[in-house]
């Protein structure tokens, strides 16, 4: 899943600061771009195993786009840090599903265009979430 990072310019005194909209309090520092980067996924991974710990549910990444217009980060720059959720979902489970032969293409056409699908299975799951989520927010 591409979770957006937000990115505060750090300067001679001021370290890169980080936070990660879509997961509240997650937040990260680094010294130069790179290792703000670097140690904002080791805070998204963090924040994830914490809330399985707790039994909370992954919330959906939402695009860039949505946090934008947030006056907490005019200014900031915008990243995005790919994450698999893999290991946070418990363990896996070989299931058989039947889809039509066009559907299955269509999955496949599109996981092979887009970086944060690296497998069928991981398609299906992140849209599963997705609807969950939704489910849970207009509950």
């Amino acid at each position: 899943m591409l979770f957006p990072i937000a990115i505060e310019r750090g300067d001679e005194q001021h370290a890169y600061g980080v936070a990660v909209p879509d997961l509240p309090g997650c937040h990260s520092a680094g010294d130069t771009f790179e290792e703000a980067m670097t140690n904002a996924k080791e805070a998204i991974e963090g924040w994830l195993e914490v809330a399985v710990d707790y039994g909370d549910p992954i919330p959906e990444a939402t695009s860039i786009e949505h946090h934008m217009d947030n006056p907490d980060f005019e200014g900031w720059i915008w990243a995005v840090i790919d994450i698999d959720l893999t290991p946070y979902l418990g363990k896996s489970h070989k299931i058989n599903v039947t889809l039509p032969d066009l559907l299955v293409k269509q999955i496949d056409d599109f996981v092979a265009s887009h970086p944060g699908d690296k497998t069928r299975s991981g398609f299906l799951s992140r849209v599963a979430m997705a609807e969950l989520a939704k489910a849970r927010k207009s509950a």
